[in-house]
């Protein structure tokens, strides 16, 4: 599946040596999050974008049990700030079409979207993008890119301090 950018070009990347690491990426990236966040998530089979939703959940203070919605499409979840968590691995590009997900996306909460690079030409023109890399073990590589405010000041801020 070909993704939006390349990793060796993104704006950042973060190598987690465990899930530790994943959760500290996942609380610097929901503390900043708003209404009209737009996450969206790529990566292999079992590289972790459902593990690091948990954990961007968690710190959106979501109660509720965060899992795949491989099969529901969207999970809704109140927090800090309404939380839609999509999967769309088993849609079509003309399927999600008719879903209409800007409603979601420039809705009052924060969107997730696992395997989004399916529906690229319907995201935002302002979103996150992050690749995430299985290594070896726990290990995982966050590739991330900002596409517009915040995002890119985001990028520029874990450039110049890391994940805090």
């Amino acid at each position: 599946m070909e993704w939006i950018f390349d990793k060796a070009s993104s704006g950042y990347a973060f190598k987690a040596a465990d899930l530790d690491d994943t959760d500290k990426l996942a609380a610097y990236l929901a503390g900043n999050s708003s209404p009209g966040t737009v996450i969206a998530l790529d990566g292999d089979l079992g590289a972790g974008k459902t593990a690091f939703s948990q954990r961007f959940a968690k710190h959106l203070e979501v109660k509720d049990t965060v899992n795949s919605p491989t099969f529901t499409l969207i999970k809704e979840y109140e927090g800090r700030l309404p939380f839609y968590h999509m999967d769309v691995y088993r849609l079509s590009l003309e399927e999600a079409e008719e879903l209409g997900l800007d409603e979601y996306f420039y809705g009052r909460g924060v969107t997730l979207v696992e395997w989004a690079s399916i529906i690229e030409d319907l995201l935002p023109p302002e979103v996150l993008y992050i690749y995430i890399e299985s290594g070896e073990g726990t290990e995982r590589t966050f590739y991330l890119k900002g596409c517009g405010q915040p995002y890119e000041a985001w990028i520029n801020t874990l450039r110049e301090n890391g994940v805090l």
